[in-house]
């Protein structure tokens, strides 16, 4: 099925953390995969191509706390998110 890389570089996790919000937000719960385009270092960019990223949370509170902040907006939803980011895994499947 593939080996799972710990996803460590802040900028990519910056990245993450927004694509988590959005997703959240549409599904209307906490969704433990997301996907993101993929990058490409050079040449044509197909956009039908997607990286998977599995979602780990490893603090159930947390959990809980994104899960009752979603109701209330992007705004809210992207604090809980930034206050829980130590407890918020993100793996790439390679």
């Amino acid at each position: 099925m593939g080996e799972r890389v710990r996803i460590t570089d802040s900028e990519k996790l910056s990245l993450l953390y927004e694509r988590f919000r959005d997703v959240c937000l549409v599904e209307k719960e906490v969704w433990k995969e997301i996907f993101m385009p993929r990058d490409v270092a050079h040449g044509p960019v197909r956009t039908n191509i997607q990286d998977r990223y599995e979602v780990e949370i490893d603090d159930p509170t947390t959990e809980q706390t994104i899960e009752n902040a979603i109701p209330r907006g992007s705004a809210a939803l992207g604090a809980a998110i930034q206050e829980c980011r130590a407890h918020i895994l993100f793996f790439k499947r390679s």
